[in-house]
């Protein structure tokens, strides 16, 4: 590959940005948190009102059918400013302290736009029905079809936010962005981040390299906007992130389509978004057996109260909680679920599977460690891209230290697998001591994600150990990977398999080289392939998540009804096809 030395002004520049900005951004988090980093992103009155109109609609229309959503409710724009709806909303007749079904549909169709009319279906540019290379391996017949389908959904999920939304932002929650985005589908009707990444892998595939950058575009925006990509385009969004993969869009895309300009617009924003993730909220230090100090990071939203787009939930769910530092400290830990993709799961109950004992800021994961490591080196190799070697050389520094702290801190030598570590809750240290015994040694997917990563897949005796335990942990089950062994009722648990877990573990043990590893790989991208057919074919639509005990199931489980659309479902499946290939030959069948 060939290294373009462009302007050492670019370099001059990302330098000053790096230390003026680290100092400003540490200092805004030290002053609106305490040394245990509780920062809290303030309320919109919308908002509030929003929350306010979500809980009537519940006392109104009950949960009888287990089909009332109260996301619906926070993402309705308004059609007057909110004054006047608000007046009209304390104005409704009031029996005995609720509102009946007809006035309040009267107030709903009469004072707000549907949920989703602010952001309207787009026809991408790119998108053609059969691209000029499009999957050369896939020769079945109908599994050629099937992925054309899959590939034309795209165009279903392919939206642009109206110009009312920025130039009216107090009229909704979605945020505005500059270009056109993929939704993931159903309820989530606006941009995700962390689903962005395997949106984009697909859109790699289906060769829409146009809709693919855009998505990067709107991506970076956020960071402009607000310091980080947020969880998702909606003003109840700003209080957290999720797994920090917009540098690995980056880079998927660089290797496709060698587009230099777009790694040099990038690079200020990954750097803001790394200060970011290592800021004080986000920042542990580890002081290990052996003595050395390492820093590694947590999810940890911005955020105290319950999640406006659950409240419903939140609220009764802390309602075993006495005191109001006790919900505040629950809602927090919630919130900090969803920062990490997995809401909810096992992995960050204390005691599982109670709910309540969410205790995700106690924990250290293996895969937002995995995911930071990863962000160093593509920050380091878009940096050597764009000719400023010293912040490459930086940057490669910190992800050796990383790798030393990921392999000190999370791997366990007798179980061959990376451990979350979970830290003394009641203790609010400087640096915390590793302790023997606090590593979790439940089975989750998470436990090998690291493999993900060059650092952990280029070497071979490791890798070789990790198959070996992969292979023996009980996760690999008819149709694809189990989240968890735990059956709890929550999505990101057994018998739950979701599409981006099946192809960080697919793609790692792929690019380690080893045989025995790539058998493994295609092993599971087939039973995960096959799932997804056959379900497609039963229900006529991708799925968000599956039950990988039971292949041409679809998953269910979490606080909503299964989604369908489904994003990251249908790029992971074009990923493996395109990777794989499916023979003429092969039967395709549970």
């Amino acid at each position: 590959m060939t290294y373009t030395n462009n302007s050492h002004h670019f370099s001059l520049h990302t330098h000053t940005w790096l230390l003026f900005n680290f100092s400003l951004f540490t200092v805004t988090a030290s002053s609106s948190s305490s040394h245990c980093g509780m920062a809290v992103t303030p309320s919109t009155p919308l908002l509030s009102f929003l929350q306010r109109l979500q809980q009537t609609a519940f006392e109104t229309f009950g949960n009888s059918d287990n089909k009332f959503d109260p996301k619906t409710y926070v993402d309705l724009p308004l059609k007057f400013p909110l004054s006047v709806t608000e007046h009209a909303f304390q104005n409704l007749p009031n029996n005995n302290g609720s509102v009946t079904v007809q006035d309040l549909n009267r107030f709903l169709e009469s004072h707000f736009e549907g949920a989703g009319d602010d952001i309207v279906h787009l026809d991408p540019q790119d998108f053609v029905p059969e691209p000029e290379g499009f999957l050369p391996k896939v020769k079945h017949p109908e599994i050629r079809a099937w992925a054309l389908e899959v590939h034309s959904l795209w165009k279903n999920l392919t939206r642009k936010v109206l110009g009312a939304v920025k130039a009216h932002p107090n009229f909704h929650t979605l945020l505005p962005l500059p270009d056109s985005c993929v939704v993931p589908g159903s309820r989530f009707r606006e941009v995700y981040y962390w689903d962005s990444y395997w949106v984009i892998r697909g859109l790699l595939a289906s060769k829409m390299y146009n809709t693919a950058t855009a998505i990067v575009t709107n991506l970076i925006s956020l960071i402009e906007e607000y310091g980080f990509v947020l969880n998702g385009a909606r003003a109840y969004y700003t209080n957290r992130s999720q797994p920090p993969l917009l540098s690995a869009m980056i880079y998927e895309i660089y290797l496709s389509t060698s587009d230099t300009e777009l790694v040099k617009r990038s690079l200020p924003a990954l750097l803001k978004e790394y200060e970011f993730w290592n800021s004080d909220i986000h920042k542990v230090s580890i002081l290990d057996a052996q003595g050395c100090t390492h820093t590694l990071n947590r999810y940890q939203a911005m955020w105290n109260k319950p999640r406006p787009e659950s409240s419903i939930m939140d609220r009764a769910s802390a309602s075993n909680f006495s005191s109001v530092s006790e919900k505040q400290q629950f809602f927090r830990e919630v919130a900090s679920a969803a920062e990490s993709g997995w809401d909810f799961s096992t992995r960050w109950m204390r005691n599982p599977p109670n709910f309540t004992t969410l205790a995700t800021t106690s924990v250290i994961p293996v895969d937002l460690n995995a995911f930071l490591i990863g962000m160093e080196l593509n920050i380091a190799f878009f940096a050597k891209v764009t000719g400023d070697n010293s912040t490459a050389e930086h940057f490669l520094e910190i992800s050796e230290l990383r790798k030393k702290a990921i392999n000190s801190v999370f791997w366990n030598a007798n179980m061959k697998q990376w451990l979350d570590y979970w830290l003394d809750s009641s203790k609010c240290e400087e640096v915390h001591d590793w302790k023997n015994g606090r590593q979790n040694q439940n089975l989750f997917a998470s436990n090998f994600v690291p493999l993900w990563l060059k650092p952990f897949y280029s070497d071979t005796s490791l890798v070789g150990s990790v198959v070996e335990s992969l292979k023996t942990s009980g996760l690999l089950r008819a149709a694809g990977v189990a989240t968890s062994l735990t059956d709890s009722g929550q999505q990101w648990d057994f018998p739950n398999g979701w599409a981006p877990l099946q192809h960080m573990l697919v793609e790692g043990l792929l690019k380690s080289g080893l045989k025995e590893a790539r058998s493994l790989a295609e092993d599971i991208a087939i039973r995960w392939i096959t799932t997804n057919y056959i379900v497609y074919k039963k229900t006529g639509v991708m799925h968000e998540k599956y039950d990988v005990e039971h292949c041409g199931e679809f998953g269910g489980g979490g606080e909503y009804v299964p989604q369908t659309g489904f994003g990251w479902s249908n790029g992971v499946v074009l990923a493996f096809l395109e990777e794989f290939g499916w023979p003429q030959d092969r039967n395709i069948e549970c």
